[in-house]
């Protein structure tokens, strides 16, 4: 079984673009990228400076534009000879891809990646990735200017020693990355005592971005990104698709959108994503462009996995055959892999900021969709509701007590369908197939 992931901010480097434009068609891609994002990515993909692709409104777009063009000319390798050969999705054998073909069983993006790895799924067009990863970039970038922010790097020492240091110094766990490394951010001033009275065990560094992403310091770029998605079209994933959120499989675009803009103020959890790609039975994982950052993580995580970060073209002939020998979905593949499932356990998030109040004081277990609590705000109150239609949902862990002061995108609650329930082999045929 195949994953395609697709790397965040902070995996840019300069010149990293300059190899792919020597290909087909790829220039002429991103330059129509850089019209719907707003910037000159090939410029800023090969002559600028790292200090100027560090600016979150360039380096967003940048990453994502990198990825789809990759994907592309992947796809367009694996259409070349095929029967889909001729067609209007297959074109020259470099360029002419959809990136949303590549034969992969899976697809997951860290932070920012997620918009590529939803074109990937074939859950949004590689056009409106751009124009929302444009508008993401510009409201993160106006949000961390608001005050001083920033994030620090924690690499090593006992998990939990080190949340518990993170939430006394007032600082969220804004990416639990896995591998020994979890990644703090707040204000610069809770940055620098959490330096001064640092987790035993743990090494501290600080990263050079400009301000605490995924945290409630972002709260204003959701409200910029709803805005704007409120106007893509979306379809339900073609491939499994894992969420940031908590590694779960999404199974609607609909899902998939909501998660994508609450995830800008909320912890990226790509441990549980990679746990849950072990739980899937994973045995191949291609990174691309610029390519380093989560292989390096899954070397640690996902040991007898294979591992292939895209970095230039040169590598693309081992992503083929990488393709060819783990993908169940190529048509060159060589043997079947474990067969996949979806995993049944859901982390509920806040669907905005406020107090939360749970219904019948935290009950074990509740109907399908029925509430499961409410955050009340000024402008009133949101439901916050099981999502199965599957039988009863078990609530497996709060994370939050009533009364709780929560930000939009905070975890609140794990559930999973109820021991025993009846599910029908209608909907365990969709989750399987899904």
């Amino acid at each position: 079984m195949l994953i395609i992931t697709a790397p965040g901010q902070g995996a840019q480097t300069p010149g990293f673009l300059a190899p792919w434009l020597e290909l087909p068609g790829v220039a002429e891609r991103l330059g129509a990228a850089s019209e719907l994002a707003g910037c000159d990515l090939i410029r800023f993909g090969t002559t600028a400076s790292a200090d100027e692709i560090r600016d979150t409104a360039v380096a967003q777009p940048l990453l994502v534009a990198a990825a789809i063009a990759a994907a592309a000319v992947l796809a367009g390798s694996e259409l070349a000879g095929s029967e889909l050969a001729g067609s209007e999705l297959a074109g020259s054998e470099l360029a002419g891809g959809d990136p949303g073909h590549v034969p992969a069983d899976a697809a997951a993006g860290h932070s920012v990646g997620e918009l590529a790895a939803g074109v990937l799924a074939g859950v949004l067009t590689a056009d409106d990735a751009i124009r929302l990863v444009g508008v993401r970039g510009r409201a993160m970038a106006a949000a961390a200017a608001v005050e001083p922010t920033g994030m620090t790097a924690v690499l090593g020492g006992d998990q939990e020693t080190v949340l518990a240091a993170i939430a006394r110094h007032g600082l969220t766990p804004a990416n639990v990355n896995g591998a020994g490394q979890i990644v703090a951010a707040g204000t610069l001033a809770e940055l620098e005592a959490f330096a001064a009275d640092p987790p035993p065990g743990a090494r501290l560094r600080p990263l050079q971005v400009a301000g605490a992403f995924h945290t409630r310091h972002m709260a204003p770029a959701v409200a910029a990104l709803r805005d704007a998605a409120a106007d893509v079209a979306v379809s339900d994933p073609g491939v499994t698709l894992l969420s940031d959120a908590d590694g779960a499989a999404v199974t609607t675009g609909k899902e998939w959108l909501e998660r994508i803009v609450a995830q800008v103020a909320a912890p990226v959890r790509w441990d549980l994503c990679m746990q849950t790609m072990a739980g899937l039975g994973v045995t191949a994982l291609i990174e691309l462009p610029p390519g380093g950052t989560l292989t390096g993580l899954a070397r640690r995580a996902l040991p007898g996995v294979a591992q292939l970060a895209i970095k230039t073209p040169e590598q693309l002939d081992a992503a083929r055959e990488m393709i060819a020998e783990h993908s169940e979905r190529s048509e060159h593949a060589g043997h079947s892999g474990p067969e996949g499932h979806l995993p049944e356990w859901r982390l509920i998030v806040a669907p905005t900021s406020g107090t939360f109040r749970a219904a019948r004081g935290g009950a074990a277990t509740a109907a399908p969709t029925a509430e499961l609590g409410a955050v009340v705000a000024r402008g009133g109150e949101r439901a916050v509701t099981a999502p199965w239609a599957l039988g009863p949902a078990e609530i497996i862990e709060w994370l939050v007590e009533d009364g709780d002061p929560v930000s939009e995108g905070q975890p609140l609650v794990r559930v999973q369908p109820a021991t025993g329930a009846a599910r029908g082999d209608d909907a365990r045929n969709d989750r399987e197939s899904a």
